[in-house]
């Protein structure tokens, strides 16, 4: 039979829209709400009475107890709000991103209880991305993952600032899929390739003769993506000259194609992303201030990989998931091979990883990978590094897996780099894009590769 105060608290509960609990001193659940049994998928009746962190996190011990950030304690010593981020698992073992803000509840009869209100932080869309979703636990991946879903409800410019490889086009695409412009355009433009002419082609569009070889009219970026986002990729790249004809459009929002009269519109929205300092290139004037203040209105630092070891278990499985869906190869790692790949710094951050894995997986016989196959791999990647300082570390796959040990004798880093390129192309019958993806680069990296081995 229920209690006065146990129906007083189920009412309590019930007025909640979004998932709510209320728990004891003992971790045991007291009560829920509707929103909570649905994305627990159990009802009331089977939660009550258990203890929390098994509901919720699927674990046999409390949060703190497993070196978890958890609002309990502080609840029931300081008799306080707080607020936290965590990874919660529903039924079916799926991870949930959340933000949970605690509470402490006090009765009449001086019992003390914890509510707990659960907002989800989950991608809306997992296939929002061609490329490996935004995945992680770590509390500085979760502090990030809340400042992309605060920047997601603005439509401010935003400037994800960060190393290479870390992934700053995901944060730019997790912006736009949780924003109320979802369902207009996402676009990326790469300024590293920016010429003058190829700019105002590309960005503004074209009319038809507007040069030597123009047979036709040509919609611009901004054109086809108005509504939506233009995301452009490592902005601190563009030269000087660009960088004003940038700041017009975005300043008023009005342009022209090349060789046009008519003066057009836009309502895009940008990211901006750089492994720069901009501050510093403002300072020495290789970067306009006018142009830095007006696409960093919201600046969001996207941690390199080595600040967040503890997700690369996470990041491997989705990433040996994302190379056996380009490949049709499916592997899995040992143990000690996870401990190896969380041993190492990355220097190209997620984009290293999935080269490790990628060629790692490439030489896999009967698809698992032990530590000695990432640790062939990773040598080799410090082996080439000491030898070409120049190189990005995480555009290179210098190695072939374990099979380096073997070969290293008899084959150049070159020589292997571009057999496996060869057998990539064999075995996804020419088809660049598909292979760029299973090698982990962008496909402008991998046409310089087949020009450098002289592949078709």
């Amino acid at each position: 039979m229920q209690t006065k105060t146990t129906v007083d608290l189920q009412s309590l509960v019930d007025t909640h829209d979004h998932p709510f609990v209320i728990i004891d001193r003992e971790y045991r659940i007291v009560a829920v709400n509707k929103a909570y049994e649905h994305t627990y998928g159990a009802d009331r009746g089977q939660m009550v009475g258990k203890p929390c962190y098994l509901v919720s996190h699927q674990n046999a011990r409390p949060c703190a107890e497993i070196g978890e950030e958890c609002p309990y304690q502080h609840v029931f010593e300081y008799s306080e709000g707080c607020s936290c981020l965590h990874i919660h698992y529903d039924n079916q073992g799926r991870a949930h991103r959340v933000r949970i803000k605690a509470y402490p509840l006090f009765t009449d009869s001086g019992d003390v209880y914890l509510g707990e209100a659960i907002q989800d932080l989950s991608e809306a869309d997992h296939s929002c991305s061609e490329s490996v979703r935004m995945v992680g636990q770590s509390s500085v991946f979760l502090r990030t993952l809340e400042q992309l879903r605060l920047a997601a409800s603005a439509d401010a410019p935003v400037l994800l600032q960060g190393e290479t490889g870390t992934g700053k086009d995901l944060a730019a695409n997790f912006i736009h899929q949780h924003s109320a412009r979802r369902d207009k355009p996402f676009l990326t433009l790469d300024c590293t390739v920016l010429t003058e002419s190829l700019f105002e082609a590309e960005v503004f569009g074209h009319e038809r003769g507007a040069f030597t070889g123009s047979v036709g009219e040509k919609q611009g970026l901004f054109e086809i993506v108005d509504g939506g986002t233009l995301f452009l990729d490592e902005i601190g790249e563009m030269p000087a000259h660009l960088q004003a004809k940038l700041l017009r459009v975005l300043e008023t929002g009005e342009y022209r194609r090349v060789g046009g009269r008519k003066t057009l519109h836009t309502n895009a929205r940008i990211i901006c992303a750089t492994n720069r300092n901009l501050g510093s290139d403002v300072e020495a004037k290789s970067f306009r201030e006018d142009l830095y203040y007006r696409v960093a209105c919201l600046h969001i630092q996207v941690p390199s990989l080595r600040e967040r070891l503890d997700d690369v278990p996470l990041l491997a499985q989705a990433l040996l998931e994302a190379i056996a869906a380009a490949s049709g190869k499916h592997c899995w790692l040992s143990l000690d091979a996870i401990e190896e790949l969380k041993g190492y710094h990355y220097p190209g951050n997620i984009r290293e990883l999935r080269n490790i894995l990628s060629v790692a997986a490439a030489h896999s016989a009967d698809g698992k990978i032990d530590r000695d196959d990432v640790a062939a791999v990773i040598n080799c990647m410090k082996s080439r590094r000491k030898t070409d300082s120049t190189s990005d570390p995480a555009r290179n796959i210098d190695c072939n897996g374990a099979a380096v040990a073997q070969a290293a004798g008899n084959f150049t880093l070159d020589e292997l780099e571009s057999q496996h390129i060869a057998r990539l192309l064999q075995q996804h019958q020419g088809n660049r894009r598909r292979v760029a993806e299973a090698l982990g680069v962008s496909e402008r990296t991998m046409y310089r590769k087949l020009k450098r081995y002289d592949l078709s």
